[in-house]
């Protein structure tokens, strides 16, 4: 086939979900107006109701950061120890670990869902675990059911990244309302953002309360200092942003479905080329295929490195895994042998560029590349 022209300008994985600028504008100038930019203002409280609402879960905690929001957690729970999670995870997973003296160990995952996988959950429990830390890695939803048996049987926390899976469900559940805690990032790339930021959702009410104390110095009240916190709080200006976007997500949403259906129709049936499909209730966050090797005829890291060549930017989420950093790479349970699937899928996946705002044409236009680079 001939060689299919190239983008005129870069396309990204994500494009961040943005308001229309006189939105933001009118509550900035709510901000200028009452000059109350931190320290639990009205509009962070405004946007904690709010998505309270809208992700069904009623013990919800802002933020600064999905980092910080583990931190947190961790810290709430007083963690010790050592703390089960996976290597396919981006590294803010395990240094949130580390940062607060624990340590990671890793276990393998599914080979389908790409999330921790529960029979090595519990093979790699030991005298000092502490906690579970799943990932719902893509949005994919790990298996809470046999998590939760897990950890009730060892008498563990069980504490999910789900930095990625805003307003995922699990058959009509928030999967925020899994484990004792859920966490969630609002980074610029992620389906719902605040430019920075996240949230804490907990499980019951005296633990939303701790973190609330904790990420802000301690404090509980004017004068009191209950536990030695840090400054985790979400500032007015972010939270202003995010009140602007979380009547974007829907169309967002959609835009994606959109995009999504052309991959599927598009992409489907390629020898070597593989779909991780998303499941109902799905957020569609990112769209993930995997590159074998052998099968399809190009590398992974050739196939990411040629699309580049027509502006396309996709990308190796999460390469390395987290098991082969430098500064975790000697860790007992790092060993690649451990570690089979993970291994094996990090060195395959690859996530396309997902947007709304990319449009059903740029899709066909990425999969007649796509096509090209297959053929070739």
């Amino acid at each position: 086939m001939a060689r299919p022209p190239a983008f005129e300008k870069p396309v990204y994985v994500v494009r961040p979900l943005l308001p229309a600028s006189d939105d933001y504008a009118a509550l900035i100038r709510e901000i200028w107006g009452r000059q109350w930019l931190t320290n639990k203002g009205p509009l962070q409280d405004q946007l904690e109701l709010a998505l309270s609402k809208y992700l069904r879960t009623p013990n919800l905690s802002l933020v600064s950061s999905g980092t910080t929001a583990l931190m947190l957690a961790f810290r709430a729970f007083e963690l010790s120890g050592e703390v089960i999670t996976t290597p396919l995870t981006s590294p803010a997973t395990i240094n949130a670990i580390t940062w607060c003296g624990l340590t990671p160990v890793f276990a393998d995952i599914d080979p389908v869902s790409l999330t921790i996988d529960p029979v090595a959950v519990a093979q790699a429990m030991g005298p000092r675990t502490s906690a579970i830390v799943p990932v719902h890695i893509y949005g994919m939803p790990c298996k809470v059911d046999k998590l939760q048996e897990i950890a009730d049987g060892r008498n563990l926390r069980l504490i999910y990244d789900g930095a990625q899976a805003f307003g995922v469900e699990i058959e009509g559940t928030s999967i925020l309302n899994f484990g004792d805690v859920c966490i969630l990032s609002f980074h610029a790339t992620k389906l719902f953002n605040t430019a920075e930021g996240g949230a804490i959702a907990a499980r019951d009410r005296e633990i939303k309360q701790r973190i609330d104390a904790l990420k802000a110095l301690g404090y509980v009240d004017e004068t009191t200092v209950a536990l030695p916190g840090i400054n985790g709080r979400m500032n007015e200006l972010t939270a202003a942003l995010g009140l602007a976007n979380l009547g974007l997500v829907e169309a967002e949403r959609s835009g994606r479905a959109k995009v999504a259906d052309v991959y599927r129709s598009r992409l489907a049936g390629k020898p070597g080329l593989s779909i991780v499909n998303n499941p109902d209730g799905s957020n569609l966050q990112y769209f993930v295929i995997r590159i074998d090797n052998q099968a399809c005829g190009i590398s992974r890291d050739l196939f990411c490195d040629r699309l580049k060549e027509f502006n396309v930017f996709a990308r190796r989420y999460f390469y390395p895994p987290c098991n082969e950093i430098p500064f975790y790479r000697n860790l007992p349970s790092s060993d690649p042998q451990n570690l089979k699937v993970a291994t094996r899928v990090a060195r395959e996946v690859v996530v396309l560029p997902h947007y709304g705002a990319l449009g059903t044409v740029a899709a066909h236009r990425i999969c007649d590349m796509i096509d090209y680079l297959l053929d070739a």
